[in-house]
């Protein structure tokens, strides 16, 4: 594979994992969740990310581990 399709399959993946955290965020946001069905779609969606980027765990724990985090904790404060 030349440098050109490494960058597009990047992308390519990147927007795919940008698609599904914004899909588990708002699943988060909705209330709709128990908080153990939080806690596995999180988990789930971390899976996800570390099967499309094996190396990249510390990256997904600062950006979106915390960001889910955050929305968790504001559900919390809301009920």
């Amino acid at each position: 594979m030349n440098r050109k399709e490494e960058l597009e399959e990047e992308n390519r993946k990147l927007r795919h994992l940008r698609l599904i955290v914004d899909i588990t965020a708002t699943q988060l946001q909705s209330g709709h969740l128990t908080i153990i069905e939080s806690l596995q779609l999180m988990n789930a969606t971390k899976a996800f990310a570390l099967h499309l980027f094996p190396d990249k765990e510390e990256t997904y724990n600062l950006i979106y581990q915390n960001r889910f985090k955050r929305i968790l904790n504001e559900k919390l404060k809301a009920n």
